[in-house]
């Protein structure tokens, strides 16, 4: 079942924002690599965003978030917010991300933004932040053969455009995880 394992990691809006990103992450989720978190406060924020820049999307956000919270039912973390008061970051916005963090216990919170997430604050929380990049690439290098089948059965997923395996990794690449993709390049036939 998905989120069974014990490494969890928070995913802030704006890597679940991306649709390739979110489906990697999720695929990887859903594969038993990690559990995947998030709070209903980060839900409105990504679907928000991408509401704004695409509005005539609404019942395919919607369906796509509800999708999210079927595929990895224990995704969801409550009984945070009594925590957002108390967290100093740079960008006051970003408490509600470090509070779900300690109350869904994560190991790491995943996101583009680590300049507002100082580690001297997440770190001496036990809270470790990383890139996307980092994190896709960390899980690749951990379990291998289990991340490279998660990542084959979204290709194969994928109908507009379907890609084979060197196209996903160049798209990889193209959007902003090109340490992922360097370690995919020889494995893309795998893909």
């Amino acid at each position: 079942m998905a989120g069974s394992a014990r490494y969890t990691a928070v995913l802030d809006a704006n890597v679940l924002y991306p649709a390739l990103l979110r489906n990697v992450l999720l695929s990887l989720a859903h594969a038993d690599l990690f559990s995947a978190k998030w709070s209903m406060h980060i839900r409105q924020e990504w679907t928000r965003s991408l509401l704004r820049d695409k509005p005539m999307m609404t019942a395919q956000v919607a369906k796509a978030a509800q999708a999210m919270e079927d595929a990895i039912p224990d995704c969801l973390v409550s009984g945070y917010e009594h925590l957002i008061g108390g967290l100093d970051l740079p960008d006051p916005d970003d408490r509600h991300v470090l509070a779900a963090a300690i109350a869904g216990r994560a190991d790491s919170i995943v996101t583009l933004n680590q300049r507002d997430f100082p580690p001297h604050i997440v770190g001496a929380l036990g809270i470790e932040i990383q890139t996307p990049d980092e994190f896709v690439l960390n899980q690749l290098q951990l379990d291998q053969v289990t991340a490279l089948k998660a990542l084959h059965a979204m290709r194969l997923r994928l109908s507009r455009p379907s890609l084979d395996g060197p196209a996903l990794v160049a798209l990889f690449e193209k959007r902003g995880l090109p340490q992922s993709a360097a370690h995919l390049r020889d494995f893309a036939d795998l893909l």
